[in-house]
């Protein structure tokens, strides 16, 4: 709370001048009531009559309060939304950047429903305190107002009524203790079902395909039932202990007016008095019911501050130089001593030692888990090595701007990601590019004739994840994304593996004739016997280490290991064709005019 005050002490502050007002005019109500009671209400039952003028009097007078307070309850209400929103907002910035700057590792480690809920409803809950502050602030000084002036109306009358208070007081700390464990267990089980729901949506394909609806719909229905369970424990919590708050404050008026009533008669006591001191009690009844809804999400705004604080004090962000890569053109490749694993004392990468020309193609192969996509992520750094160097014409990755890095490397992973959004703003990803570039990194990666035959071309709506292209449209235009930034080097991650064999020679022909032009030098993680004889050589990768090196025919003659990998894939394919008497799965067989693959 102090925090949220601090980062926007302004905007709090009107607020809770605006609490402030009301808490005032509120009292000044009562007083009013009183005065009205004791000097034109009971002389006019005396009187049997009443003067027209103290009649305007009163309402003008009652008029007057009511509006100013109304203006203190806008102030108070508002601004304190405001301040609520404000905080919210600021804080799912902040996570988010810190989302973009953590390196992979750490995102490997965290569930991606848990990172949305970190931003989202772990936000929302850590400042959700701050709805009910400023008025919980107004009304403390309320309080301490309104105490005075029913001291000043009635001393034995304040006194009992003020016995209410320390039940309530105590009845909250009561509360807060039952309730606090259950929010704490509702506010996990959230991530918990967001974390679900998210592994749902994103391999909603492979559960249809298996025919595993019924039990992902369980697994999604158990942790639902156990939110479910946790939010019925923390209303039950609510719905005995919320009466009992509500009915303390009703109680003190009962007894001041019970009490009261005996006093005038006695003659200790004016009507007035009691009127206004009731009164009071009725009126602070509901504010003071703010400093419990203060109490009561305190649980959840400490367990959403420690969930969000955890992300925000995360360490281990990617820092960067301030060099670039100098010149234009490919660039030389240098791998360094390269080590990495992922679990402390087991290395994926150990050792790895090579240099690739600017201009050049080179193949990387390999058994699966050998270790070739985590080569690609360092090349570009998407993650540091344990140790080692990676350079671009002799400047290590590490020593480079973000920008620098991000103009001079570019890699298209195996696992193609597009957005909902049109071809242009696929390739470009909003960069403000020439039309005629985005075609040219379309005919590079033989993505142009199928765009070309799209409704409204480049304009055209692909859906979320690309889903109205086929499986090697999207790689193709993930490549051309790549391509248009004109990278100095160019790491493809098996990155054209749903790509007809024809089209894939297409498109690493085009690749060859850039680099022979100026375009970038070129790695490549390849299977197919045909993608990496076009490789100017070939680095054979197992177990961490590059075991062989040289061209497709010179690693055939002499390594039956490799010799096994690349036949197999062959052998594999034929044997998927024969049984299917068509082309294989993972071809890729435009649509027509943007229809679902």
């Amino acid at each position: 709370m102090a925090q949220g005050a601090r980062q926007e002490w302004r905007l709090f502050t009107i607020s809770v001048l605006g609490s402030l007002v009301y808490g005032a005019l509120t009292v000044a109500d009562a007083w009013v009531l009183g005065w009205a009671t004791d000097e034109v209400i009971s002389p006019a039952f005396d009187a049997q009559a009443l003067d027209q003028s103290d009649l305007w009097a009163v309402s003008l007078l009652f008029l007057g309060v009511a509006l100013a307070r109304a203006l203190g309850i806008i102030g108070r209400r508002l601004v304190g939304g405001l301040v609520y929103f404000r905080l919210m907002a600021t804080d799912r910035r902040r996570v988010t950047r810190q989302y973009l700057r953590l390196p992979m590792r750490w995102h490997q480690q965290h569930p991606t429903g848990q990172l949305l809920s970190n931003a989202n409803a772990d936000v929302e809950a850590t400042w959700m305190v701050m709805m009910p502050l400023p008025m919980a602030v107004g009304v403390i000084a309320m309080l301490l107002v309104a105490v005075v002036a029913m001291i000043a109306a009635d001393l034995v009358l304040t006194l009992v009524g003020l016995v209410i208070f320390p039940l309530l007081f105590a009845v909250n700390v009561g509360y807060q203790k039952v309730l606090s464990p259950r929010v704490t267990l509702s506010q996990q089980l959230r991530a918990d079902v967001s974390e679900v729901a998210h592994e749902s949506f994103d391999g909603a394909t492979v559960v249809k395909a298996l025919g595993r609806e019924g039990d992902e719909t369980r697994r999604f229905a158990t942790v639902t039932h156990r939110l479910r369970d946790a939010n019925i424990a923390a209303g039950r919590v609510r719905s005995v202990f919320d009466p009992v708050l509500e009915a303390l404050p009703i109680v003190g008026v009962l007894l001041v007016v019970v009490i009261g009533v005996q006093r005038v008669l006695a003659g200790a006591a004016n009507p007035g008095d009691v009127v206004q001191v009731a009164f009071l009690f009725t009126v602070i009844a509901f504010p003071v019911r703010a400093i419990g809804w203060v109490l009561g999400e305190l649980p959840r705004s400490v367990v959403g501050w420690d969930r969000v604080r955890s992300v925000l004090d995360a360490t281990g962000e990617t820092a960067y130089g301030a060099a670039t890569v100098a010149g234009e053109g490919p660039v030389r490749l240098d791998v360094r001593s390269l080590q990495f694993g992922y679990v402390p004392d087991r290395p994926v990468l150990t050792g790895l030692d090579f240099t690739v020309l600017p201009g050049r193609t080179v193949a990387l192969v390999g058994r699966t888990g050998s270790g070739k996509s985590t080569l690609t992520a360092l090349l570009v750094r998407l993650m540091d090595a344990d140790s080692g160097a990676v350079c671009l014409d002799g400047t290590d990755v590490r020593d480079l701007t973000h920008e620098g890095l991000a103009a001079a490397a570019a890699l298209v992973p195996q696992h193609t990601f597009l957005f909902d959004d049109t071809v242009r703003g696929n390739v470009t990803l909003g960069d403000e590019v020439a039309d005629e570039q985005v075609w040219q990194a379309l005919r590079t990666a033989q993505a142009d004739e199928f765009v070309a035959r799209l409704p409204l071309g480049l304009d055209q709506e692909i859906g979320e994840r690309g889903t109205t292209l086929s499986g090697g449209q999207r790689q193709r235009l993930a490549l051309a994304r790549a391509l248009v930034r004109r990278p100095r080097l160019l790491v493809l991650d098996d990155a054209t593996s749903a790509v007809d064999p024809e089209v894939e020679r297409a498109v690493l022909e085009g690749l060859r004739r850039e680099s022979a032009a100026g375009g970038p030098t070129t790695l490549v993680v390849a299977y197919r016997k045909a993608t990496i004889a076009l490789a100017d050589e070939v680095l054979f990768l197992e177990g961490g280490r590059i075991v062989d090196r040289g061209t497709h025919a010179e690693l055939s003659a002499r390594s039956a290991a490799y010799r096994d990998i690349v036949d197999a894939y062959d052998q594999a394919r034929a044997r998927s064709e024969a049984a299917a008497g068509a082309p294989s799965a993972g071809a890729d067989v435009p649509v027509g005019a943007g229809g679902q693959a």
